[in-house]
C-alpha cells in the first residue's frame, strides 16, 4: 500500500499562488490514479482535481478550472497541485489521495489512501 504526505499549504492573499506537493512512498505512484480533495470548516470533503496514472488526462472541479493545475512526476513519486488566482473560498484543508481503479475518479470512496492534509488559507 502506498503512503502519502501532503505539504505546501500556507497563508496567502487573494490572487496569490501556492503549490501543493504529495510525496508517495511504499509503492510506485504510477500504479495509481491520483486526486486532490479539500474540506472547508463545517463542509463536506469535495473533489478538486484528478489525474490519470501516466498524467495524460486530468479532470477539474468547475470552480477551479483555469486556476488550478494538477500534475505528477512518477520518476520522483510526487503529485502536485499548482493553485493560482486564489480566492477566499479556496480556503480549506487539502488532501491528496490515491485510487487503484478508474481513469479519473471523483468520488471519495474511489480512493484507498489519503494524505494527512495541508491547510490553505486565502485572506481577503
Amino acid at each position: 500500500q502506498v503512503q502519502l504526505v501532503d505539504s505546501g499549504g500556507g497563508l496567502v492573499q487573494t490572487g496569490g499562488s501556492l503549490r501543493l506537493s504529495c510525496a508517495a512512498s511504499g509503492r510506485t505512484l504510477s500504479s495509481y490514479s491520483m486526486g486532490w480533495f479539500r474540506q472547508a470548516p463545517g463542509k463536506e470533503r469535495e473533489f478538486v482535481a484528478s489525474i490519470s496514472k501516466l498524467g495524460r488526462s486530468t479532470l477539474y472541479k468547475d470552480s477551479v478550472k483555469g486556476r488550478f493545475t494538477i500534475s505528477r512526476d512518477n520518476a520522483v513519486n510526487t503529485l502536485y497541485l499548482q493553485m493560482n488566482s486564489l480566492k477566499p473560498e479556496d480556503t480549506a484543508v487539502y488532501y491528496c489521495a490515491a485510487s487503484s481503479g478508474g481513469l479519473l475518479p471523483t468520488r471519495i470512496n474511489n480512493y484507498v489512501t489519503w494524505g494527512q492534509g495541508t491547510q490553505v488559507t486565502v485572506s481577503s
